[in-house]
């Protein structure tokens, strides 16, 4: 009885958000399989597979999964190991510690498109930027980084907002962890290194196994970053799935395409999501 009037209670959400999912993605796959470009309005048969063979064909395809690919593994290793490493430095206490941590997670808070203006006109300017300045006072020319090193640029971008969120999720995770663990390894002569790797590394397995799984759903979607910073290019050198997309809409306002395309990255998001939680889950268990 309890259980029937759990359901019925449950049942309103349920519904709003399955109405909420199915109807977008019923609309995508509509699109998807007929012409649909907004430059020719009243041709809209049915192609079939049509518009997923010129997504698939299109120039910018394999740079665009190849950049996601890139830039999603390039993100979560340097915030989990860059936060685990700062996440043990800040534990320890110290003068200004509350102060150098609510600074290390302040960048979080920062929209994307604010973030990545930050480093497109203060950090990566040629002329009047940050680096450019380390640069000149070393002796060495101004390196155009958004036209040299476009994909590597985003990547210090991205990594530089979410490199925050690791670092609150493990400082987090490091405040419950047992001292007189550490206070008996020490008795025992262990060093601050055995005792990172042997008892700090296993107990934020599971707080990384998390930051993994969030970060990963988010950054398959990047886009204000590529957007505003350097628009995909230069040709297709700092193109992902999302900014293809794009293109595709908004850019050649063929929606049947693009719609194909979102249903081939909501394919690829599942897949990565599959190993990732067969991973965390790994984790979970142990």
């Amino acid at each position: 009885m309890k259980r029937s009037i759990t359901r019925l209670l449950m049942a309103p959400s349920v519904i709003m958000l399955l109405v909420w999912m199915i109807i977008p993605l019923s609309m995508t796959i509509y699109f998807s399989t007929i012409r649909y470009n907004l430059l020719y309005p009243g041709q809209n048969n049915f192609v079939g597979w049509m518009n997923f063979e010129f997504f698939i064909t299109d120039p910018g395809f394999i740079p665009a999964v190849s950049n996601t690919l890139i830039l999603l593994l390039s993100v979560l290793i340097i915030t989990v190991v860059l936060g685990v490493m700062l996440s043990a430095l800040i534990d320890k206490p110290f003068f200004g510690q509350g102060i150098v941590r609510v600074l290390l997670i302040s960048p979080f808070f920062i929209m994307p498109t604010v973030n990545a203006l930050i480093w497109k006109n203060m950090m990566m300017n040629p002329v009047y930027g940050i680096f450019a300045w380390i640069s000149e006072s070393l002796g060495f020319e101004p390196i155009d980084w958004l036209s040299s090193y476009p994909l590597a640029s985003i990547i210090m971008m991205v990594s530089w907002q979410w490199l925050p969120f690791a670092i609150l999720v493990f400082v987090t995770a490091l405040q419950s962890q047992d001292t007189e663990q550490k206070e008996a390894a020490q008795m025992d002569g262990a060093t601050g290194w055995h005792i990172f790797r042997y008892l700090t590394i296993p107990h934020l397995a599971r707080p990384i196994a998390v930051v993994v799984m969030i970060e990963t759903i988010f950054l398959l979607a990047v886009f204000a970053e590529i957007f505003v910073s350097t628009g995909g290019g230069p040709g297709y050198d700092s193109t992902n799935l999302a900014y293809l997309i794009y293109n595709q809409a908004l850019l050649q306002y063929d929606v049947g395409v693009a719609s194909a395309g979102g249903l081939f990255a909501v394919i690829l998001a599942n897949i990565v999501a599959f190993f990732l939680i067969r991973a965390v889950g790994k984790n979970l268990t142990v």
